[in-house]
Formats: structure tokens, C-alpha cells, sequence
């Protein structure tokens, strides 16, 4: 398995992808056209002909042995410059009353777009058949969501200080969102699917035209819904989880939509990046010995040609890391080119 930059041949295999996604994942809706753009756009910005506030980095990871896209991923440059970014930010508000010695704090939520100018981290998705309770199988999704923090620190300077994950908030069993039922079907014309489906392509204009301006109290939605904020849909656990170890927290922003929670860091203090360096790699034949749970982490050095895959071992003493003819093909490298590497099981 390895990571690469999405292509112009990819499209049928995203689409494919998309279908899978589910309710809820609005970052990646099933748009031929819209899909197309994305990856038209990501060409641009790995070209850097697109200017760094609007560059979007998609990248695919990639079954060697059937050719097939078994997930996806990506990072956004900044978010809200062209296309206002909302949150719902829950807040406190505090009442008293002197005369009859009461006082009292009550949660409220504001529309927010304090996240404008962020890089985002978005799109992780990983096909069923390449997850499950084998080892091999869950360092797909670590590979997933771990390479955009080398990505990142490859190339720091494309990037501000920040960087936020919005996570898919609670469904039911029929795959309705308690808290839009409660919240956001007052206030837009439309089911969860429709809003959905228009922010997913990026029509979000009547986010700030049509909710309300003023904080919502939060004991006035419903026992459910309330239990909704800042909670997320049982898929995006693992997701959350790998997050949280990479230092990203809750700060008490979450969607307007679902509820789900937006979690954030400074990309300085993200763990991936604070520790990841270089080494210099160097190519022997003998093949490693297959390990059920690789820890080392590298990925390349160019943007044009940039790749991310598992190694079999970690470097010497002196940052040399030997890969087999296998790996060094993986990641097209060769003996004294430069490589990204993390331990992912060290210590922060």
C-alpha cells in the first residue's frame, strides 16, 4: 500500500469512493462534475499554479497488487477565504439576579467563522474491505491519517499556523441527524441530505443567510439533540482517535449541521510533525522480513513526486535508512536521495 497524489485517471475510482462514503460525509459528495474539479485542482496546487490560500492536496491510497484506490485523503490549504467557513461555538452565558440571590449558566451556541485562514485536514475515508481487526489492515487507516502530518512538515511554509478536522457527528438507525432535526430544519427549506449535498459542493452562502444571528440556547433543543454536541458518528471513532494522539483537541467548536466536533492544533505542536525528520536512504536487495504492524513511517521529499508508505525498518545511528528494492520502488526513491520518517510508537 502507498500514498500518492490523486491523478486525472483516478476520477471513475473516486467516484466509486464517494458512493461508499455514506450520510453525512460532506466533503466528498458523489459530483462527477465536482469530483473532476477537485482533482483538477489538486494537479494545480502539486504545480503550484494555485495560489497557497486556495491550494487543495488529495491524495489516494493505492492497492500495488490490484491497482485499485482503497482510500482517500486531504488537506486544505486554508479554509473560509473564498467560501465563508461556519461553526457553531458553544459558549456560556451567565444570569443572576440580586434580589432573589439566583445564579445561573446556561450553554448557547453562536455561528462562528473563527477558523478562517486554517488548514484543514478532511476526506479520510477508507473502503470496507481494507479495514477490520487485522493488524495489517488497521495500519491502512494510521497510514491515512499520518502522512498528511509529514506532508505538512515536508512543506511547512504552504501552510499558517493552525490546522482544524471537522468530524461526522451522530445518526440514527435510520440515518437521520437528531441534532439537524432539532436545530436546522427550522431554519433551511431542505432535508439533512440536500444542505448536505450543497455544502459538499461548496454552496454555503445560505449557511449565513439563513441562521440565526443571535446565540441559541441550548435547553431549548431536545434531550437528544443536546447529547449530539460534540459527539461523533461511530465510523469516525478511529478517525477521532488517531487525532487526539496527534494532539489535535476539542475547544468547543462543532457543525452546524450534525453536531460533530471540529478539532484543532497548531501545526508546530502536532505530534507527527515535531518529531518526523530526515534520513538519507540506502538500497540493498535482500528483502525485509513482513511485519504485522510496521512503525516507521516515510514519505518523500518532492511535492511533484510526492509518495508515503511503510517501511520494514527504521534508520541507523547515523539517519541511514536501508529500504529493499521493494520499498525503494514504492516510494520511487533511490540510494542517497532524502526521506521523511516518523516512529510512530515513540513517545512524545
Amino acid at each position: 500500500m502507498r500514498i500518492r497524489a490523486i491523478a486525472e485517471g483516478d476520477l471513475e475510482e473516486l467516484q466509486a469512493l464517494a458512493r461508499e462514503t455514506g450520510v453525512g460525509f460532506t466533503s466528498l459528495p458523489d459530483n462527477r462534475d465536482f469530483l473532476a474539479a477537485r482533482i483538477a485542482s489538486t494537479v494545480s496546487a502539486f504545480e503550484e499554479r494555485t495560489p497557497r490560500d486556495q491550494r487543495l492536496y488529495f491524495f489516494v491510497l493505492e492497492d500495488e497488487e490490484t491497482g485499485r484506490l482503497a482510500g482517500c485523503c486531504a488537506v486544505e490549504g486554508q479554509v473560509g477565504r473564498e467560501i465563508p467557513f461556519y461553526h457553531y461555538r458553544l459558549g456560556t452565558l451567565a444570569h443572576s439576579s440580586v434580589q432573589l440571590d439566583l445564579h445561573r449558566t446556561i450553554d448557547t451556541l453562536f455561528l462562528s467563522s473563527d477558523h478562517t485562514g486554517d488548514a484543514e485536514v478532511a476526506s479520510l475515508f477508507l473502503r470496507r474491505a481494507y479495514r477490520g481487526v487485522d493488524r495489517r489492515l488497521q495500519r491502512n487507516g494510521a497510514l491515512l491519517s499520518m502522512m498528511r502530518w509529514l506532508f505538512m512538515a515536508e512543506f511547512r511554509d504552504r501552510f499558517p499556523e493552525k490546522v482544524l478536522a471537522e468530524m461526522r457527528g451522530v445518526f440514527d438507525a435510520h440515518g437521520k441527524s437528531p441534532f439537524w432535526e432539532c436545530l436546522g430544519s427550522h431554519f433551511f427549506p431542505l432535508d439533512f441530505d440536500e444542505a448536505d449535498r450543497l455544502t459538499g459542493l461548496g454552496q454555503k452562502s445560505f449557511i449565513g443567510e439563513l441562521m440565526p444571528k443571535f446565540p441559541i440556547y441550548t435547553p431549548f433543543l431536545s434531550e437528544q439533540a443536546r447529547a449530539c454536541i460534540g459527539q461523533v458518528h461511530e465510523q469516525t471513532r478511529p478517525a477521532l482517535a488517531m487525532l487526539k494522539q496527534q494532539g489535535l483537541r476539542w475547544e468547543g467548536f462543532i457543525d452546524i449541521f450534525d453536531g460533530g466536533p471540529t478539532v484543532e492544533a497548531y501545526i508546530d505542536d502536532v505530534r507527527g510533525v515535531r518529531l518526523s525528520r530526515h534520513c538519507r536512504v540506502e538500497v540493498r536487495p535482500e528483502r525485509h522480513a513482513p511485519t504485522d504492524r510496521p512503525r516507521w513511517l516515510a514519505a518523500t521529499t518532492e511535492m511533484a513526486r510526492f509518495r508515503a508508505a511503510w517501511l520494514g525498518q527504521g534508520p541507523d545511528a547515523n539517519d541511514v535508512v536501508t529500504l529493499d528494492e521493494t520499498e525503494a520502488r514504492r516510494l520511487e526513491v533511490a540510494t542517497g536521495d532524502t526521506l521523511r520518517i516518523l516512529d510512530t510508537e515513540k513517545e512524545a
